[in-house]
């Protein structure tokens, strides 16, 4: 089958990475797999070192008169069966050219974030999409009320983990250690994302800040981003000694495996993480609030402890049971793993998208 996936964000976090990943994964299967991304986007140009066939168009409204037919064009010479829209933007213009010439469209949506009530949202996703995706459960109900899509061509697929993506000699993870300044006796509390407004990253500074008295405690936010504010506020908050910010790790597994825990504190928009399900795979018990797909990773007292949004309190909380509880680290950890390899990996997945591919256009089966 030939699958065209348009992306109109220029970012690299993980909506791109599950785009990626997803993709080449789909090669291995034997699809044929395109890219009409933004002008500039990274997403386009990691899918070009991978050998992907990739085309920049302007997703901009001002730009769509030509972009229309931009895409039509790249629809028609390289005979796409199924367009896979990932943004609004691309959403928009991707699905009115699909819809043009009767090409199957997939609206993956990646966030967990109400949509649009009225016509907006039946248009969007009833109307210029045959299937919608999601990467949480939670968003699928709201999606049907909203656009009054049937259940039976919309479903949750969260981001498979891939094991062979997190492998790494096992001194990288004490190299890291080593390297940051912990030491072996040191209960090391980490984050990893791509650094913005609502991934907690204030709550997480706060927490520390409430534990600057314990010198055994040390902190890491690992992840690209935003990062001048946050490390000013570290800074302020006189948490230098106690907070290391990375910054962008093209390969963060090593650096998880360091941690004792592992934290996500977002407030708002959160799919199923992929660090989340990197850290639980890694047996890491987890401290999270309950935002979007978070919840279905950390199970309260299963696989990690939740927290409410916006509470540095019941972060110090939390840690410090941990901390103090190196047998409760070790069982959520191993159930952290189970849980991952029994609801969320990379072949699941694949599996589960492919069927819907199928779905669409059955006479490529």
């Amino acid at each position: 089958m030939k699958i065209m996936h348009l992306e109109a964000s220029t970012g690299w976090g993980g909506q791109e990475i599950r785009t990626l990943s997803e993709s080449k994964g789909m090669r291995k299967r034997g699809h044929e797999i395109f890219f009409c991304v933004e002008r500039g986007a990274k997403l386009g140009k990691r899918a070009r070192e991978e050998g992907f066939v990739v085309h920049e168009v302007g997703f901009n409204k001002i730009s769509w008169p030509l972009s229309f037919f931009q895409l039509l064009y790249f629809f028609v010479r390289y005979r796409i069966d199924l367009v896979n829209t990932h943004s609004s933007l691309d959403a928009w213009l991707g699905g009115m050219a699909a819809r043009f010439i009767k090409r199957s469209i997939i609206r993956t949506r990646h966030l967990s974030t109400a949509i649009r009530k009225g016509w907006n949202s039946r248009l969007l996703y009833q109307h210029l999409a045959d299937f919608v995706v999601t990467t949480c459960a939670k968003v699928v109900p709201m999606v049907c009320q909203q656009s009054g899509k049937s259940p039976l061509f919309c479903k949750s697929i969260p981001t498979g983990m891939d094991p062979d993506t997190v492998l790494f000699p096992e001194k990288d993870s004490l190299s890291f250690r080593e390297k940051i300044g912990v030491a072996p006796q040191d209960f090391l509390v980490g984050t990893v994302c791509m650094v913005r407004s609502w991934k907690g990253i204030e709550d997480f500074l706060q927490a520390a800040h409430l534990l600057r008295n314990e010198k055994t405690i040390r902190w890491v936010i690992i992840g690209g981003g935003h990062l001048e504010s946050y490390q000013k506020k570290a800074h302020q908050m006189r948490l230098d000694s106690l907070v290391t910010f990375t910054g962008h790790l093209d390969l963060p597994f090593a650096a998880i495996a360091a941690l004792d825990v592992f934290v996500l504190l977002s407030t708002n928009h959160e799919g199923v993480s992929q660090a989340s399900l990197q850290a639980a795979y890694l047996k890491k018990p987890l401290i999270t609030t309950p935002t979007g797909g978070l919840k279905e990773v950390c199970i309260p007292r299963i696989t990690g402890l939740q927290v409410p949004v916006f509470s540095p309190q019941k972060v110090v909380e939390a840690v410090l049971e941990l901390q103090k509880s190196p047998e409760l680290c070790r069982k959520l950890g191993r159930n952290a793993k189970e849980h991952v390899e029994k609801n969320f990996m990379f072949q699941q997945m694949l599996d589960q998208m492919e069927a819907i591919y199928y779905k669409l256009c059955p006479s490529k089966k």
